[in-house]
This record gives C-alpha cells, structure tokens and sequence, in this order.
C-alpha cells in the first residue's frame, strides 16, 4: 500500500494509502505520485485528477524514517520530481483534504486548481522547526496567496491552523463535514470533466503562465537549500529530537 489509483469516468483520484502510519510519504510514494501525474497528462483518457487521502488524514507528510534513509540530495530525486511534475501538470488538478496535511500535505495544494477540506483538516508547515527550509515553491506561492505577514507567520512559526483559516487565507474553496468532501470534489471533478477540454487546458495554462518560470527557478533554489541544509547541525538536531521524542534545543544553533 502506498499510492492507490481510481479511475472515475474521465476522473482520475490518486489516493494516499498508509493509513497505518497516518499517510505518511516514503521515496517509493513520492517517484509513484511523479509517474502518476507524468502518465495522467499525456493520457486522453483522463482530463480531471482529484488528490485525495482518508477522512481521518490527509498526509503527515515525510515518513522521516524513510527520508533519514534516502534523504533527497539529487535534483531527480523522487520528493523533487514529484514537485516539477505537479507544478507543471497541465490538467486539472483537485485535492479533497481532511485531517492533518503537514508539510509537503500543504504546499502541494498551492498547485492545485480547486481545494476542499473537511472542517477536521489542520495544515502545517514545519520546515524552519526542522532545521529546513520549506519547498514546492512555497516561499513565493504562499506570500502571493495570502500576502507576506500571514505567510511569514506561517512558514516562519510553523504553528498549524485550521480549515477556516486556510479558507479566508484562500488556500481553500469550501469546508464542510468530513463525509462530504471527497463525494463534493469527485463531483465538481465531473462537471469540470464534462467541459471543452481545450477550453480548460488553455485557461489552466494562461492562469499559471505569469508565474511558471518563477516557480521552477524557485522549486530549484528550494531545493538545493533544503538538500544543503539536511547535512548542517539544526537539521540534525530537529530530526534527532524528533526520533528520541524530546523538545529540540537550537540555542547554539
């Protein structure tokens, strides 16, 4: 179990499943999304894809075990090619969410063309309390989307908030009880689906176009950072803590 798949008419739902660790992504889950997307954008037969995960939880984002294990230093390195492909999907692209979406769980939505989440949903993004830097283009998306004191409150703190925050922040369309949102988003993944094709691809691209090359450049700069910064004490002292379940201590770093 890992990454499930799910074909719905045109509509493709692509779905964490490792409910046993709370979704949490692995190396394998991540190059297993990238090939997923890659196939969905070249197959006519998909013209919608809804990301969803478990009404309990979204993704608790990396399995740091897993990521300890295979930390991402290469550009091609799956977490990495995840990224490019989903910033650069050209269909679109809707997330269901509801429990905790952490990490990776949060900026990905900043990609994605419709987000609804359940009024259990908790986001977070916890990139400087682990001695990192955040990724996914976030450091430009996010201060676009809710402009700079709320996305420096939130990348800086890495304090998680709820549903209706996102919502008024615009990261989110709609809350609503958990049972609902992956039935909703499957529907509007179908009217969306029923429309031109062209129409959509076209809009999608004129959207995203202002901003494409600033999102690669940025995903690039992230992510050479972010490896940098695996290797130096901070990182080592947060991932550290966090397998020993005590407090980090970052006084001298």
């Amino acid at each position: 179990m890992g990454i499930g798949s799910e074909r719905d008419g045109a509509v493709l739902v692509l779905r964490f499943e490792r409910l046993e660790r709370k979704n949490a992504l692995t190396a394998q889950m991540y190059a297993d999304l990238a090939d997923a997307l890659e196939q969905a954008a070249s197959d006519p037969q998909t013209r919608v894809v809804v990301v969803a995960g478990d009404e309990s939880v979204f993704t608790a984002g990396n399995d740091l075990g897993d990521f300890l294990a295979n930390p991402p230093h290469d550009p091609d390195a799956p977490v990495f090619r995840f990224l490019r492909q989903l910033a650069s999907f050209p269909k679109p692209l809707i997330a269901a969410v509801c429990g905790p979406a952490v990490g990776v769980g949060t900026t990905l939505l900043l990609h994605c063309d419709l987000v609804y989440a359940g009024d259990n949903a908790q986001f977070i993004l916890p990139f400087v309390n682990l001695g990192v830097c955040p990724e996914a283009a976030s450091t430009v998306l996010l201060p676009a989307l809710a402009g700079y004191l709320r996305a420096s409150e939130k990348l800086l703190l890495g304090e998680p908030f709820d549903a209706a925050e996102a919502r008024e922040m615009g990261l989110v369309n709609r809350v609503m009880a958990p049972e609902e949102v992956e039935p909703f988003a499957r529907a509007q993944a179908a009217k969306m689906a029923a429309k031109p094709l062209a129409s959509v691809l076209e809009t999608k691209r004129l959207m995203k176009r202002p901003v494409q090359s600033l999102i690669a450049e940025t995903m690039a700069e992230e992510g050479a950072v972010f490896s940098r910064m695996l290797t130096e004490p901070a990182a080592r002292e947060a991932f550290m803590a966090f397998m020993q379940k005590r407090k980090p201590d970052f006084s001298q770093l």
